[in-house]
């Protein structure tokens, strides 16, 4: 009975992700600034897909066509940028981890196991009937918002979690976002586990008392749904664009109204950062441009959750310059980062925190924390949770680490909320 499974397991894995035939994925290392100019440059000419950006202390990962796969590499060779091959056929690396995650959805089927659990990537179904749930089962404290709905007409749903309905209004707000590039599946845990540790794990009581909490899974459910059969999708799934049907969607964290369309976008619709017609042509980022302007006068932290890189990144993003706010964001950011150090698997890369352009090298214009900080939010970030090396382990995360990285995010989370409550009180 077994090999059958297994066998039929192979056998629907085959029949996905032809897209990627031919494809790989590559190791790339940088020691200066210039040269990490130089492969953002590269990357660009011969239009890879980087997954995780190369830093000066650490390899980035990369993912090239067949078509271009020759020319990069020889261009990386001249200007003496190193790489190594990270996997050399990712349509059979998928199709593995299909099988992986299947054979976990059967065993968690088999145990009955828990409303959600934590051992592997969850269907955006599952998750959306986990915030239903969570809503009924704490009336007390949980309310169940629709914020908007998606391109495709998907409900966008957020928690708002208080201990008084959000009516005291001395209590800093925390939002904390996920999901918006479709195919970094390991963010959304990071937020539903947020939502166990304020509801049905409630073992630091101190963190409903003194703060009110949104807590928003999955800001783009059309392309996260997407992925299930596109890997590698990042955009929203929207149509009513140039070139819309045979290019559909956005990037969401190009799409916010700060420098919009300025630097490190693409004009072209069929590119992964294209930033679309106008700010906040997306009615997913419009959800989260909502819920921060609805709650400024007291929203003390920010947080959009993306992967990976086991990075901790603050404004500006645009330039690399510095906010009037960047001591205490470094500070905190530090904080959350030694805190996560602290207790993370050995071989988890240690986070590295900063802002955005110095840290990864290359500015982008639009982006979530960028605009949450500019509009007057005073301490933003964008964490890149972590991958791990060797085989194609890293971007697909292997689900077996879901719940650790839930379990070391929230951790850091709790200290970063407590630091920025003292210092607004001061």
């Amino acid at each position: 009975m077994r090999v059958w499974l297994v066998l039929g397991l192979l056998a629907a894995a085959y029949a996905k992700h032809e897209e990627y035939i031919g494809w790989k994925s590559y190791y790339i290392g940088v020691t200066s600034l210039d040269q990490l100019k130089t492969f953002r440059s590269l990357a660009d000419q011969y239009d890879v897909d980087v997954l995780s950006p190369p830093i000066t202390q650490r390899e980035g990962v990369v993912l090239v066509k067949p078509e271009y796969q020759e020319g990069f590499t020889k261009a990386l060779e001249t200007f003496g940028v190193t790489y190594r091959v990270h996997a050399d056929d990712i349509k059979a690396r998928l199709d593995y981890d299909d099988m992986l995650i299947e054979a976990r959805n059967n065993e968690t089927m088999a145990r009955n196991g828990a409303r959600m659990p934590y051992d592997n990537y969850q269907e955006w179904e599952v998750i959306d009937a986990y915030i239903d749930d969570i809503a009924e089962r704490f009336p007390s404290t949980v309310t169940l918002v629709v914020g908007g709905t998606s391109f495709e007409g998907r409900p966008i749903k957020y928690l708002k979690i208080s201990t008084t309905n959000f009516e005291d209004t001395s209590k800093p707000v925390i939002f904390i976002e996920g999901g918006i590039h479709a195919r970094e599946w390991i963010s959304p845990p990071t937020v539903t586990w947020a939502i166990k540790k304020l509801t049905e794990d409630l073992t630091e009581p101190d963190l409903l008392e003194r703060f009110d909490w949104i807590l928003l899974p999955v800001s783009n459910p059309d392309g996260y749904i997407h992925t299930t059969t596109s890997r590698f999708w990042r955009k929203t799934r929207s149509t009513d664009h140039n070139l819309g049907f045979m290019c559909p969607g956005v990037d969401g964290n190009r799409n916010y109204d700060f420098y919009w369309n300025t630097v490190g976008v693409s004009s072209n619709p069929c590119a992964d950062t294209y930033p679309g017609t106008r700010a906040f042509s997306e009615p997913e980022t419009r959800v989260v441009r909502d819920v921060i302007n609805t709650y400024l006068s007291r929203m003390a932290l920010f947080l959009t959750m993306h992967s990976y890189g086991s990075m901790i990144l603050y404004p500006w993003g645009h330039d690399g310059t510095l906010s009037n706010n960047a001591l205490a964001l470094q500070i905190v950011g530090v904080a959350m980062a030694e805190t996560i150090t602290s207790q993370q698997i050995s071989y988890f890369p240690r986070y590295v925190v900063g802002n955005s352009v110095l840290v990864i090298g290359y500015a982008a214009s639009g982006a979530a924390e960028d605009y949450a900080h500019s509009v007057g939010v005073p301490l933003s970030y964008t964490y890149e949770l972590p991958g791990l090396g060797g085989g194609f382990q890293g971007f697909h995360l292997n689900p077996r680490y879901i719940e650790q990285v839930c379990r070391d995010t929230w951790a850091g989370i709790a200290v970063g909320v407590r630091r920025a409550g003292d210092i607004l009180s001061k």
